[in-house]
């Protein structure tokens, strides 16, 4: 029996970061945004790391800051998982559009320079 205390298994890094994907059932990618010097011309680049994360209650969406914290590793790149939603995006709905849609909206050579294409309805 191992004599680690509570103390030590909650030393475990916690990293805030926004997610930029739902790859599946429970499963979510986050992006990690931090800014590092170069090594050379000193100008400050802008990094990023991408990790998956295990969201066992499927609360969250695109566009989300979350806090993520360590843990076993939960399948083959799942070594993540979500600690708590710390800010929670804004009408990040998307809906499917079609070709008519697009098409309606783009110019193409075959429609005349001076007739108008009738803009798409909204929905609702």
């Amino acid at each position: 029996m191992s004599t680690a205390t509570s103390d030590s298994r909650n030393k475990r890094k916690t990293i805030i970061g926004f997610v930029t994907s739902r790859s599946g059932n429970k499963s979510v990618k986050v992006t990690i945004p931090y800014k590092t010097p170069h090594p050379l011309y000193h100008k400050v680049i802008n990094r990023k790391t991408v990790v998956h994360v295990h969201d066992e209650k499927n609360e969250t969406k695109i566009g989300d800051k979350v806090e993520i914290m360590e843990t076993r590793p939960m399948s083959r790149l799942k070594r993540w998982r979500i600690v708590s939603v710390v800010h929670s995006a804004v009408g990040t709905t998307h809906q499917a559009i079609t070709e008519a849609d697009v098409a309606a909206t783009v110019p193409t050579k075959t429609t005349r320079a001076g007739a108008t294409a009738p803009a798409p309805a909204a929905k609702a």
